[in-house]
């Protein structure tokens, strides 16, 4: 099974210089915790900003979301895999680097959609596949434990 199997497609994204009352609507109206930063033009993935990102940058700043920039909130430290990536490796990739989510990008790095935990978790099963048709549970429960394990302080963001 490869990311192009079972990734969302159509992902919204913004800008660096959009500000945080944007990318919370978008957030808020289309269900999800994160939002792929994009540059205009190329639409390569420079960033990521998530809902905590969001919070945390208004309530430490003591400003209004709308008063500051997603390029001074989001995370530039931006893991991606491509379409033709097998899921194994893209689970490998989040648990080495902790993450819950991996923008899927092109050869040319623009977005094409987004691999997360929901999507690998709707396409578990239980057992091991022979032609891996889906994800074994195991695979899912081992990414979630990695994930979960305490960040290194160096990996902190400061505002």
């Amino acid at each position: 099974m490869i990311v192009a199997d079972i990734m969302t497609g159509g992902v919204q994204t913004c800008r660096p210089d959009s500000n945080l009352a944007e990318a919370a609507r978008v957030m808020w109206e289309n269900d999800c915790g994160s939002v792929p930063v994009v540059e205009a033009g190329t639409g390569a993935v420079v960033g990521i900003i998530t809902d905590r990102d969001i919070c945390m940058a208004v309530s430490t700043q003591n400003r209004l979301a709308s008063e500051i920039v997603v390029g001074d909130a989001a995370s530039t430290k931006v893991y991606t895999c491509f379409p033709e990536t097998p899921v194994k490796e893209a689970l490998a990739l989040m648990q080495e680097k902790q993450v819950r989510r991996l923008p899927v990008v092109n050869g040319q790095g623009a977005l094409v959609g987004i691999l997360s935990l929901h999507d690998v978790a709707l396409n578990s099963k239980k057992g091991e596949s022979k032609k891996e048709a889906h994800v074994a549970h195991k695979d899912v429960m081992a990414t979630i434990k990695a994930i979960s394990e305490p960040h290194h302080l160096e990996d902190t963001i400061d505002f």
